[in-house]
């Protein structure tokens, strides 16, 4: 059986991390998505490792001392991190696992798990990423300005990833990641004995 692999999805706000995450999973079954950890607490409709995984502070921080995150941050008085064990277990079982997460999660996990896949998902313009924000009408002027600027600054880690992907229709944007996880399947890396698969006759 063929090992499974992380995918990585960053992007700024606005390009539809979200919008493109759902669309590919709902069109694949070969695909499990990253759980977090988080010491926030559950919402009356959350699932414990369904939704999250969730931990008492004094639990979270023991775990990240202990190396057992692919990446951890503190957002809004919470912690969240990934969870080392459950993505390894899912590629072990020949998943592939999608994380989608801002660009410094995925700059810390490529310094921690450099076997991952790294995927940056770009607007077709900084003019329509503007639009996608202000059609959401949640934020206010301050909000779009800041995440607006944030975009720019994102736009400098490009380099840090092995594709890109234009998100102009979700379903194009779906095609190109599905293409990407094609060829990763196909490398040799993630294969234990291809010799064996077709002969039959291990190194013989």
């Amino acid at each position: 059986m063929a090992k499974g692999f992380l995918l990585v999805l960053s992007g700024p706000s606005g390009s539809g991390k979200g919008t493109v995450s759902q669309a590919l999973m709902k069109k694949r079954n070969d695909i499990k998505f990253s759980i977090s950890a988080t010491t926030r607490k559950p919402r009356p409709t959350e699932i414990d490792g369904e939704n999250y995984f969730f931990l008492s502070e004094e639990k979270f921080k023991q775990m990240e001392e202990n190396g057992e995150f692919l990446e951890s941050a503190y957002v809004h008085t919470n912690y969240y991190g990934t969870p080392k064990k459950f993505v390894m277990d899912e590629i072990e079982k020949g998943e592939i696992v999608l994380l989608e997460i801002d660009v410094q999660g995925a700059l810390q996990i490529k310094k921690s798990y450099k076997e991952a896949v790294f995927i940056f998902l770009l607007p077709p313009t900084m003019d329509e990423l503007r639009n996608r924000i202000l059609k959401r009408g949640t934020e206010t002027e301050e909000d779009i300005k800041t995440r607006f600027n944030n975009a720019f600054k994102e736009l400098d880690f490009v380099g840090e990833y092995d594709f890109f992907v234009v998100n102009d229709e979700v379903e194009n944007a779906v095609k190109d990641i599905e293409a990407i996880i094609h060829s990763e399947k196909l490398r040799v890396k993630r294969h234990n004995n291809i010799k064996l698969n077709i002969t039959g006759q291990g190194g013989k």
